[in-house]
């Protein structure tokens, strides 16, 4: 009896740049392998000394950057497009993104950003990245 090929989805992480004076994000994880159906965990860490403004963008190939979700102020749990979700925290420092069951579809590079990490257009952002 042989066993049918289980899909791969490849989610590639990449750090976003730093901001100005003591915010910054890191993404520990830089290329994470799931099978599809599987639940899905990117981690993001921050450091801040002012307002914390949060956002997961993504990108497919051959694809600009798409805000997938964002925090600003209120609920902790954010909840964005296609069963993604992040949950801002601030002990410790972190809004991971989460979906419970991944696609194929989802296989995209993904960026954590911090209140002014990211500036001007999408094209702009992937630039500097």
């Amino acid at each position: 009896m042989s066993l049918a090929p289980v899909p791969m989805l490849v989610f590639m992480i990449l750090f976003a740049p730093r901001g100005t004076g003591a915010q910054s994000v890191t993404q520990p994880d830089v290329h994470i392998t799931v099978s599809e159906g599987a639940p899905l965990e990117l981690r993001c860490n921050y450091s801040s000394s002012v307002q914390v403004y949060l956002f997961w963008y993504v990108q497919h190939p051959n694809q600009g950057l798409r805000l997938l979700l964002k925090y600003i102020s209120g609920d902790i749990l954010v909840k964005g497009t296609k069963g993604f979700e992040a949950e801002f925290r601030k002990k410790p420092n972190s809004f991971h993104l989460k979906k419970s069951s991944v696609q194929v579809s989802d296989s995209a590079v993904y960026y954590c950003a911090l209140r002014d990490t990211v500036t001007g257009t999408a094209e702009g952002a992937k630039r500097k990245l």
